[in-house]
């Protein structure tokens, strides 16, 4: 399986910590949503999700937007100001996802209505909709509300008839788009790549430039209207009507951001027919160059490149990029992973609220792997510190106990690499009888151990399994769990709890002193089998 390789300039890392900056940017080659951000011993730290053709990028306060295959993704970050959630600084949680169809969706941005008009202070959704050439927006009941088409454009159909692509906006306003040719016949503009390319200003609906080659994500930024001449490999903007270069790239450019005095752009190599034929490729055969794929960072004022960021192997594209200003180490939760599902957050949260902890199963094998990039490849550079060294640590343990919901022997068959002795085994001789009440601990997110008890009719419970990691014993992780359990049996209703267990070495040297300690009842054994009790009245008036 292909890899990925990540070079960087020697000080990109630093600088970025340095400006309190990191970078997002899209690949649909790979369906991925990358996060470039750092760690504070100045390393770059790489965070990735994956999306169905994640393109067009936009990014405004705690907000990101995402066009994909057939939706528009609007992300928000969940993360309190000056909070952290496993080292993340800002964590990014796909809210509101809407279905458009396969449009060919590029460029995604906010524009702002004028003061008169209703609703101004909410910004509008506006997008480059490729297939249909035209800008368009969302409205309800229909995939996609055309707002602007070029002039030379008599339809509206899914022809990609001049591979519109690119849109600025001025003062919350739209203001220029690019395309690749000012054709109106289904993908004509696949003829015109080398030097048919326009820049449109939008409000009059007048050609601005000619003769560009695959013009790419126009940027209105510091006065002046910037551009990517793909086809040629270039960064510059226009004077008047005529587009000045100020710097060469070394392989497609696509995806523009601004940070101060510096732009950030998108490189990717020359793959296909589409990259073929034009005066890019001729540049690097004559210069012995090879095309790159990854990030570069120059100074407008001086047009040199200061930083870079490379990607080799599997990933070979890229196409938008966004700034993040203030943010150190972004992330995002996926749609794969259970971190969608367990973490959640409401008003007066103080903060996320983990509903259910993560848990190993390697009873089940390992995760079922996912199309694109190797695991190895997109797991953060610095991973949370294995538990052994967290138990050597001389910091007091942060262990977080919670009470496990809706539990079944369906769903719990997830955890059942946690329960001693095995529910799986226990619900095929014995099936449930009333509300099953569990206790996770947990230490950075990752599960270390369970209690479970099942509440009888007669106001009894049953404690069925008490389980803790191997590496996590001898913590008083178990003894926790009992007393968590035991107060939310009485939040149940129940006055008193009931163990009955095998007598072996091991329960006799853990289990029965943990009881003792709990003021458990002196087991009671008879033929191998011991059980103990423990009265919940005293936990009950106290509460």
């Amino acid at each position: 399986m292909a890899s990925l390789e990540l070079t960087a300039s020697p000080d990109l890392a630093a600088w970025l910590r340095e400006q309190s900056l990191s970078v997002a940017f899209t690949t649909y080659q790979t369906n991925r949503l990358f996060f470039v951000g750092t760690t504070p011993d100045n390393r770059l730290a790489l965070h990735e999700r994956l999306f169905d053709k994640p393109m067009g990028l936009y990014a405004q306060g705690d907000r990101l937007y995402m066009s994909t295959r057939y939706q528009l993704w609007q992300f928000e970050n969940c993360l309190e100001p000056g909070t952290q959630h496993l080292g993340a600084d800002r964590l990014y949680v796909p809210r509101l996802a809407y279905t458009t169809g396969d449009l060919n969706i590029h460029d995604v941005v906010l524009t702002h209505r004028s003061a008169e008009q209703p609703g101004a202070e909410h910004p509008d959704i506006l997008f480059v909709n490729t297939d249909f050439s035209c800008l368009a927006t969302l409205k309800p009941g229909y995939s996609f509300s055309p707002v602007w088409q070029p002039p030379f454009i008599s339809k509206l159909v899914a022809e990609d008839r001049c591979h519109l692509n690119g849109l600025a906006i001025r003062e919350g306003q739209p203001a220029y788009v690019t395309a690749c040719s000012a054709t109106n016949t289904a993908a004509g503009w696949r003829d015109q790549r080398v030097n048919g390319g326009v820049v449109i200003h939008v409000p009059s609906s007048e050609i601005v430039a000619t003769g560009l080659s695959m013009p790419h994500s126009p940027r209105w930024y510091g006065g002046k209207l910037w551009l990517l001449n793909s086809g040629t490999g270039e960064l510059g903007y226009l004077d008047g009507h005529e587009f000045v270069p100020i710097a060469f790239c070394p392989g497609f450019v696509r995806g523009l951001a601004f940070f101060e005095q510096y732009a950030f752009v998108g490189l990717s190599k020359l793959r296909s027919r589409t990259f073929s034929g034009l005066l890019l490729e001729e540049r690097l055969a004559k210069e012995g160059r090879e095309p790159q794929c990854g990030l570069m960072v120059i100074d407008l004022t001086t047009s040199e490149t200061v930083h870079w960021l490379h990607l080799d192997g599997v990933v070979e594209e890229l196409f938008d990029v966004v700034m993040l200003p203030g943010v150190l180490q972004p992330k995002a939760l996926g749609l794969q992973s259970e971190d969608i599902q367990r973490l959640v957050t409401f008003p007066g949260s103080n903060g996320i609220v983990t509903t259910k902890p993560t848990v190993k199963r390697p009873s089940q094998g390992a995760i079922a792997p996912v199309p694109g990039l190797p695991k190895e490849a997109w797991e953060a550079p610095q991973p949370a510190p294995p538990l052994p060294q967290l138990l050597s640590s001389p910091t007091p343990l942060a262990v977080k106990f919670q009470r496990v919901f809706h539990l079944n022997p369906e769903n719990l068959a997830n955890y059942d690499a946690f329960t001693f002795p095995s529910l799986q085994r226990r619900w095929g001789s014995q099936p449930q009888r009333g509300e099953l009440v569990g206790i996770s601990a947990a230490i950075n997110s990752e599960m270390v151990g369970m209690a479970i008890a099942e509440c009888l009719p007669d106001q009894r419970a049953e404690l069925l399994s008490l389980f803790v990691a191997p590496a996590c014993r001898q913590q008083g992780i178990g003894k926790r769990l009992v007393s968590h359990l035991e107060q939310s049996l009485v939040g149940q209703g129940c006055v008193e709890v009931e163990l009955t267990y095998a007598v072996t070495p091991l329960t006799s040297a853990a289990l029965e002193p943990l009881l003792h300690q709990h003021q458990w009842s002196l087991p009671e054994a008879v033929d191998g089998v011991s059980a103990s009790r423990r009265s919940l009245k005293v936990l009950n008036h106290r509460q």
